[in-house]
């Protein structure tokens, strides 16, 4: 690919072309994997990845103002919103379904429908929360005391919630979640932990696990991108520099641990992780928190998070993408979802597209924030 197509605004041109392509190829599917074939499944409206495909659907619309892109993306917060109504399995991720959909539907169009679902959702997460433990429950069944790193970034719908309702209690929850994963999940190292138990009656550690990654002790790499991503954001929220530290910090471990090419191998610490899976939702997830990051920093400190963040992007633009395969449905190849699980292994993730235009919308000058 020429360099000069790498370029932010020629890349959100291309990305025009592609996504509008998408439309027509998606419709009205819930898409989470698409395999070999090309093809994005259709999930359940609750399953935790409904929000990013309409995310990616508002951003373009902020992006271009076409109005096909708010067409195709307005009633996916009104179908979350009816499964509240139904038996579902909404659980910690609500700020993944509700923020891209819900408050940037709400934030670009003023819809008051979409904010009161924001904040519906804001309450559910909320009451998720472990006074004892200081954490916000993962999962439902018997999880009762588990954790998980992947929520950091959910703490945005909390803190957005704060924000329009004037109530404390949202924030005061986030801020006491955020200060559980200095404690319990960001080794000294910058490494992470994906999966934390506690007793949840005592609110007493008990043991890591390893979750997505390849053991208690490893270093999943989209956990690194969430923790990452969420810590700057904490930071951003609330002006603390803890969080900023933490989250550069794990940065640097990421930084230090790639590849020649830049984007991350799916476990740091696995031991295929030199020619083993990759995993390209992680590094676009990164890449973006990168830029979050460099925006908290001052110069010449943020050009450097600003050239890794382009490094990952570009090198995902060049080696993961579709671009000549206009049949195939998603944008990045080689993600990998659950590798111990033998789940979701070398395929296409629509969160790993979505955070791979979030990040080239931020390049290219845009300001809002979603998480």
């Amino acid at each position: 690919m020429e360099r000069e197509q790498l370029q932010p605004v020629r890349m959100i041109e291309r990305l025009d072309g592609k996504i509008t392509r998408m439309i027509g190829q998606i419709g009205n599917r819930v898409p989470h994997v698409a395999k070999e074939d090309g093809v994005y499944d259709h999930t359940p409206i609750d399953w935790w990845t409904s929000g990013f495909w309409p995310g990616m659907l508002w951003i373009m619309y902020d992006l271009t103002g076409k109005e096909h892109y708010r067409e195709a993306a307005w009633g996916y917060d009104e179908a979350l919103e009816r499964r509240w109504l139904e038996p579902n399995r909404f659980h910690h991720d609500v700020g993944f379904q509700f923020l891209p959909t819900a408050m940037l539907k709400h934030e670009l169009t003023g819809d008051a429908d979409a904010l009161r679902r924001t904040i519906f959702a804001a309450g559910v997460l909320a009451g998720r929360y472990n006074h004892e433990g200081r954490f916000i429950r993962a999962w439902n069944d018997d999880k009762t005391g588990w954790a998980i790193i992947d929520c950091t970034m959910n703490l945005s719908l909390l803190f957005q919630a704060s924000e329009k309702t004037g109530d404390p209690r949202y924030r005061q929850t986030a801020i006491r979640h955020a200060d559980t994963v200095l404690e319990h999940f960001v080794r000294p190292d910058g490494s992470v932990r994906h999966i934390v138990s506690f007793d949840p009656a005592t609110g007493a550690f008990i043991e890591a696990l390893g979750g997505q990654g390849f053991g208690p002790d490893s270093s999943w790499s989209r956990g690194q991108a969430w923790a990452l991503y969420g810590l700057a954001n904490v930071s951003r929220y609330t002006g603390d520099a803890r969080y900023l530290d933490a989250a550069k910090r794990v940065a640097h471990y990421v930084l230090a641990s790639l590849p020649e090419d830049f984007v991350p191998a799916w476990d740091f610490r696995a031991p295929d992780a030199a020619d083993g899976p990759r995993d390209s939702s992680a590094g676009a997830i990164a890449a973006s928190g990168l830029i979050e990051i460099a925006k908290l920093v001052p110069e010449p400190e943020s050009d450097f998070y600003f050239r890794a963040s382009r490094r990952m992007l570009e090198s995902l633009a060049t080696r993961y993408a579709t671009w000549d395969r206009p049949e195939h449905q998603a944008i990045l190849l080689q993600g990998t979802g659950h590798k111990p699980a033998g789940q979701n292994v070398n395929v296409s993730l629509i969160y790993g597209d979505y955070y791979f235009v979030e990040a080239y919308a931020k390049l290219a000058g845009w300001k809002r924030h979603v998480f």
